[in-house]
């Protein structure tokens, strides 16, 4: 086991016996050898012809890089369930794997440390890209030329490359990661309408209820057309809250509010939850016994012990979970707050001329990015206090659970603009750059020339896709925390520094003069 793909991977090392997320040494292996037969297909099938072999490894190569995503499926039978099927596609390809011979792990990519750091990069996004694809495509969304870079960029990892070569593939994973999220937001808008600026309580309501937590809308769509009229209430939870905003949910009476916070806390919040929870995607740690016969899986989620609730023909039955949550007492209360959000790009930029006038006005000074991941480490603590020490005439554009750290202060508006404009799940980063793109046209400037600053926390693989858009779209000076990732190496840490700017958290005050707020 060397695992250093998310932010809590143990410095120096990585994880080597067992992960902060609770993997094992042995799941983590077996991802290894999962993603290693990824790799060998799409070595060996690179040159392949034929649109239905390609569109069902394509699904496959999605769905089990998705599956080694943080905190995504811990269900070692799963995992090897996806290398029989990667065997039976080599099979039918009439290749054989040869690129490996019992090692699988990142060491087997180069012996040269930064070359080896740069696949690392390139691999992890990959798997952000697999997330944010996955998620258009269970919407009925495809894009072959999304599919086949993952192939290219996958069989790209065991050849022999130049740092030149690998940069400019990172390069094309923020190029088109950057068009699997717009196709994942042209396909939430089509299924769900356009999001509208919505109100959600967070309070716990006296009937059961069913939590459901993640990123997919479809299996919540689902959940709710089969539970209206059972006497049982819907919470979102953690990712799921945007859902609130999108026209096609309001109809559902029995969507209540949101319950909880981020991921990390969830073995707390799950067990006071009292009823069934329901996880979608990635964010879904291993359980407590106090409820683990209470939490389901779907879709790449998975973990062992925890029913799964596969689709057929596109359909995922939640009568079992249902017909739990009517013999469960309802929700313990966490808290109760009002929460703001729906301000994704087609909101915000209706908007737009009186954010403009605002600016115009000196009564918006400064626009900082805080969107990304959340995470269980105290540090993080660090953009509470960051939000909180900003001038009050600094809006905060956000997206993804990083938004956690402070929604729920009461940071006030700007002339009926809130300071905290919250655009969606981290699936919604797309958003920002559409509202960033369009401020900067407004202002005859580009990005980076608008009181716009960067001050994103990361946590999994998604967030750094969302880093290789931002900087093939020359976005700079980043701030980035709490630490930068460990997977790389001192020298492409340098490069990363020199060329654009990265830079990593200190305090808050001290940040905000580097990061030009006054």
């Amino acid at each position: 086991m060397k695992c250093m793909q998310c932010e809590e991977s143990l410095a120096g090392t990585g994880c080597i016996k067992k992960g902060v997320c609770g993997k094992s040494a042995e799941l983590a292996d077996e991802m290894d050898k999962l993603i290693a037969t990824l790799i060998e297909l799409s070595s060996a099938t690179i040159e392949c012809r034929n649109t239905d072999f390609i569109r069902e490894l394509d699904s496959h190569i999605v769905d089990s890089l998705f599956m080694t995503l943080s905190n995504t499926n811990f269900d070692m039978q799963r995992i090897k369930d996806a290398e029989a099927v990667s065997d039976s596609l080599m099979q039918r390809a009439g290749k054989r794997y040869s690129l490996f011979s019992g090692t699988y792990g990142v060491d087997t990519y180069d012996s040269d440390e930064d070359l080896r750091s740069l696949k690392q990069l390139l691999l992890f996004g990959l798997k952000g890209l697999a997330a944010y694809y996955h998620h258009a495509y269970v919407l009925e969304a495809e894009d072959a030329t999304i599919t086949a870079f993952m192939r290219k960029a996958l069989s790209s990892l065991m050849k022999t490359l130049s740092a030149e070569e690998l940069i400019a593939l990172n390069m094309e994973c923020g190029e088109v990661g950057a068009k699997a999220m717009a196709l994942l937001d042209e396909y939430n808008v089509r299924m769900y309408g356009k999001p509208e600026i919505t109100q959600v309580r967070t309070s716990a309501g006296t009937r059961p209820g069913i939590l459901i937590t993640g990123h997919d809308l479809k299996d919540l769509e689902q959940l709710l057309e089969q539970s209206k009229g059972s006497g049982v209430d819907i919470y979102t939870h953690g990712e799921m809250l945007p859902a609130h905003a999108y026209p096609a949910f309001k109809k559902y009476d029995n969507l209540v509010g949101n319950y909880g916070n981020a991921w990390y806390l969830q073995k707390d919040e799950f067990e006071k939850f009292n009823g069934p929870i329901v996880a979608t995607t990635n964010c879904v740690l291993i359980p407590k016994d106090s409820y683990k016969d209470r939490l389901f899986t779907t879709g790449t989620a998975g973990i062992q012990g925890v029913k799964n609730i596969e689709a057929k023909d596109g359909r995922k039955d939640f009568s079992e979970v249902i017909e739990m949550a009517k013999n469960c007492p309802a929700p313990a209360p966490i808290d109760d707050k009002v929460l703001t959000i729906g301000f994704a790009h087609d909101q915000t930029l209706a908007l737009a001329d009186k954010i403009i006038e605002a600016v115009k006005a000196g009564a918006i000074k400064r626009f900082v990015v805080m969107a990304g991941c959340d995470g269980r480490e105290k540090v993080r603590e660090y953009y509470t206090r960051f939000a909180e020490t900003l001038p009050k005439d600094t809006v905060i554009l956000t997206a993804g659970c990083a938004k956690y750290k402070y929604n729920k202060l009461d940071l006030g508006d700007i002339g009926g603009i809130p300071r905290v404009i919250d655009a969606g799940q981290c699936n919604d980063c797309y958003s920002l750059v559409v509202i960033a793109n369009a401020l900067a046209d407004a202002f005859g400037t580009d990005i980076n020339g608008l009181p716009l600053s960067f001050n994103i926390a990361w946590y999994e693989q998604k967030a750094v896709l969302v880093l290789l858009v931002l900087l093939n779209l020359g976005i700079k000076n980043i701030m980035l925390g709490p630490r930068l990732p460990v997977f790389l190496s001192p020298g492409v840490a340098d490069v990363l520094v020199e060329n654009f700017g990265i830079k990593g958290i200190s305090e808050p005050t001290a940040d905000r003069v580097i990061l030009n707020i006054q």
